[in-house]
């Protein structure tokens, strides 16, 4: 039972809420525009805006309007306008940009852009702006008449370029007694090149695959729904029953050999016969080099009459796409089938040259690869390179 105490609130009633105005508490001109009446509840205070300075939102707007005017706006309009205007140079055209001089700070000229790194470019030493950059460019420029590093092992047959700009990051790379580290490296041509024997270790690993490529399979990256040939290079394709597969590889294939896996040159989808796959970039060039002369031979059998003007004209007489053919070694296999001999590789080259003469080409299958032959590997399966071969 609840005692009657005047000095003690009744708790089962809520306290009357109470809304006082932040702008109560500081004299302005519109203390208090309106009044509720007493039987009303008391309006509802605006929400806070935690951007300024915690008055109500709705209250707050026609101060925040009077607070943030310009502070040019509080003088009078006439002062306003007996201020002078700065008067506009003579004889310059302020619609044309001045060249910069040499004079002037860095800063207020136009940036200059620098150079790549592999090119021997500093970002951090070199000046950016304005004449110092112009002189230290001038200064630190690269003569480009001697040839790259890289470019130079290329040729020297060493490696690829990339596996010889792997090797000059790794500090594997000697240039005339003196270690090179940095890409982009220009030596003289002459220069002795001296290669560490971890770089000799890693190349020594990479593989080269002989394989014979079905019909129905793309040379590289998969299109028109036709899946890459080397989808077909896992361990159940090798051919185990090469006669001289334990003399030259003992062995077990691994998935790192996938690793950089690419074909060395290319065989069209509806073509078989010898593909090359390989991780060295040596064989890559010699294969398929802008200076390769590697013989590449091909059996196609044809539909159609071929006379001996026609057969000149297959061995050297065609062009294609503008460009006149390398001369090429076409005779008759048999009744049926020609033998062809070519140094270069066109986009479907053979195919081209015999509609040309008026031949209809029903099958084509590559055979060798300058010194290495398909011989009996069965189609759809691959084999190492042998230690012995060479292309």
């Amino acid at each position: 039972m609840r005692r009657t105490n005047a000095g003690v609130r009744d708790r089962s009633v809520a306290p009357p809420k109470v809304n006082v105005s932040v702008r109560d508490e500081q004299p302005t001109e519109r203390k208090t525009e309106r009044q509720e009446p007493a039987n009303q509840a008391p309006a509802r205070a605006g929400q806070r805006n935690h951007r300024f300075d915690g008055k109500p939102r709705e209250n707050s707007r026609d101060d925040d309007k009077q607070n943030s005017r310009p502070a040019y706006s509080a003088r009078p309009a006439d002062e306003r306008e007996q201020a002078p205007r700065q008067a506009r140079p003579q004889g310059v055209d302020t619609r044309i940009t001045p060249r910069p001089d040499k004079n002037e700070p860095q800063y207020r000229q136009a940036p200059r852009r620098g150079g790549k790194v592999r090119d021997g470019y500093d970002a951090v030493n070199t000046p950016q702006y304005g004449a110092a950059a112009k002189a230290a460019y001038k200064s630190t420029s690269i003569s480009t008449e001697l040839p790259r590093l890289s470019k130079v092992m290329a040729e020297r047959g060493i490696c690829s370029r990339r596996e010889a700009d792997e090797w000059i990051m790794n500090s594997w790379v000697m240039v005339d007694g003196v270690i090179i580290d940095t890409l982009g490296t220009r030596i003289n041509p002459d220069a002795e090149i001296v290669i560490s024997s971890y770089a000799h270790e890693v190349q020594a690993e990479t593989v080269t695959i002989i394989l014979h490529k079905p019909v129905g399979y793309v040379s590289g990256q998969a299109e028109d729904g036709y899946q890459p040939a080397i989808v077909l290079v896992h361990p159940d394709n090798e051919w185990l029953d090469d006669p001289e597969l334990n003399q030259h590889h003992e062995r077990e294939f691994q998935r790192r050999y996938l690793n950089g896996l690419a074909p060395a040159g290319r065989l069209d989808i509806d073509s078989t016969g010898m593909l090359v796959l390989t991780q060295d970039g040596r064989v890559a060039r010699h294969l398929i080099g802008e200076d390769s002369t590697v013989e590449k031979e091909y059996l196609v059998r044809v539909e159609g009459t071929l006379d001996d003007d026609g057969l000149k004209r297959l061995n050297h007489g065609l062009s294609l796409d503008g460009e006149k053919l390398k001369p090429a070694k076409v005779s008759w296999q048999n009744e049926d089938q020609l033998r062809f001999v070519l140094r270069e590789g066109k986009k479907r080259q053979i195919r081209r040259m015999c509609e040309m003469v008026g031949l209809h080409v029903v099958g084509l299958k590559r055979v060798r690869i300058g010194s290495v032959n398909l011989g009996k590997l069965p189609v759809g399966q691959w084999r190492y390179l042998r230690n012995g071969e060479r292309f």
